[in-house]
């Protein structure tokens, strides 16, 4: 196999940074509502569904203290309910409400509209290509790749 080459670096740079702008636009929609750190433990919540304060925090990569905090405020914003383990009454569960629910997907519908967006320009063989050496790439680097960096989804 071939090294990749300098033009095929400064690609996948370039299109790292379209596509976090993309998810960055489509976080605009949080302005005022919740932080960024609070819209990372929703979109935990939204994929896990109710979890341990622990477990949330050990996927975030953040302090127990630090979930605390989020979650109280989410709770107070009515956004996220905090509860007990009934086996475990000292063990804090995690889950997003309805109103939790509704932000997490109008964030993740505008993202794809902006993503369908720039998409739609594109020949349908040019987006079949792409669509198969992301899938590619996601392959090689795992699913796990950024739970060291930043937990599993940073935007």
């Amino acid at each position: 196999m071939l090294p990749t080459s300098s033009a095929e670096l400064i690609a996948f740079e370039t299109a790292t940074k379209d596509l976090v702008g993309v998810a960055l636009r489509s976080l605009e929609l949080l302005e005022g509502e919740v932080s960024l750190p609070q819209f990372r433990l929703m979109l935990l919540l939204a994929e896990r569904g109710r979890t341990t304060s622990t477990q949330a925090a050990d996927a975030l990569g953040l302090a127990g203290s630090s979930i605390t905090r989020l979650g109280d405020r989410l709770n107070t914003s009515g956004h996220l309910l905090r509860g007990t383990d009934p086996a475990n009454r000292s063990v804090v569960t995690l889950e997003l409400t309805a109103r939790g629910h509704d932000l997490v997907a109008q964030v993740t519908n505008r993202r794809r509209q902006e993503l369908s967006r720039a998409l739609d320009g594109l020949e349908p063989s040019e987006r079949a290509a792409c669509a198969r050496g992301l899938r590619a790439l996601h392959e090689r680097l795992g699913a796990d790749y950024t739970i060291g960096l930043h937990g599993p989804m940073p935007l």
